[in-house]
């Protein structure tokens, strides 16, 4: 458990200097949100969700397999969040999540030894099975949960969830096309939670949360391993590094 526990506080360093920035201007923005208006058992739920998720999607954005553990705990408080907001599907994200991406991590000898080294791209064929794989899903969870649910934005969150669930597997799979994916579901996710929030069924702590994620999105196309090949090399050096003092 302590070489396990050292391993994760491992992953937690040598991240890309903006990807802290943005933790910490994050962090500053749920607090504010916290205090100015009633503080309640949910609010306090979304604000440790909202945190160790952003927290989850900049271990992802400098390819650090900590993800597992942040998203699984992240994931529970949205779930909770989601369920309270009668955002059904958004809850079917994040057991998705755990289930393509989060728990797969958390298990997988693979995913976490030297990530940034293992990063791939998309075929013309991949990007067909993609985009036809996203909508069959958008289709087919959107009739679902309008007929089976009282959930009041079920095509808005069932839009939410297509993409979020390609995201995870595109992501576990290594490519880093997964970001034209993430960014969409940032901006579906701000549109949803925003709405949520507008019909006074969801915290304003969710639509920030939303923001900083396609903040983080955007800059992953710059300054990530994913993309930024000296970040890459840089990260594999550090990972090869690390490997060889715990060897």
């Amino acid at each position: 458990m302590g070489s396990y526990l050292h391993f994760l506080g491992h992953q937690l360093k040598g991240w890309p200097q903006q990807n802290y920035y943005l933790f910490y201007f994050s962090l500053g923005c749920q607090i504010m949100t916290l205090v100015n208006s009633p503080i309640t058992w949910l609010s306090v739920v979304a604000f440790i969700g909202t945190n160790l998720g952003v927290l989850c999607i900049l271990s992802i954005s400098a390819a650090k397999s900590v993800n597992g553990v942040l998203g699984i705990l992240s994931a529970i408080c949205f779930i909770i969040v989601g369920f309270s907001a009668k955002n059904y599907l958004s809850i079917g994200e994040q057991i998705a999540y755990m289930v393509t991406l989060d728990i797969p991590v958390l298990l997988s000898k693979e995913w976490n030894s030297n990530m940034a080294s293992k990063i791939r791209q998309f075929t013309g064929k991949s990007w067909i099975v993609a985009i036809v794989g996203t909508m069959i899903v958008y289709f087919i969870s959107g009739n679902l949960i309008q007929q089976f649910t009282d959930d009041p934005r079920p095509w808005i969150d069932a839009i939410a969830f297509a993409i979020s669930l390609s995201a995870g597997i595109i992501s576990f799979l290594r490519y880093n096309n997964q970001y034209f994916w993430w960014l969409a579901s940032g901006l579906a996710q701000m549109v949803l939670w925003f709405i949520s929030f507008k019909h006074g069924s969801a915290s304003l702590a969710m639509f920030i949360n939303s923001s900083v994620y396609l903040i983080n999105d955007v800059l992953a196309f710059t300054i990530s391993p994913w993309y930024n090949k000296k970040e890459r090399q840089r990260m594999q050096e550090q990972e090869q590094e690390y490997a060889h003092q715990h060897s």
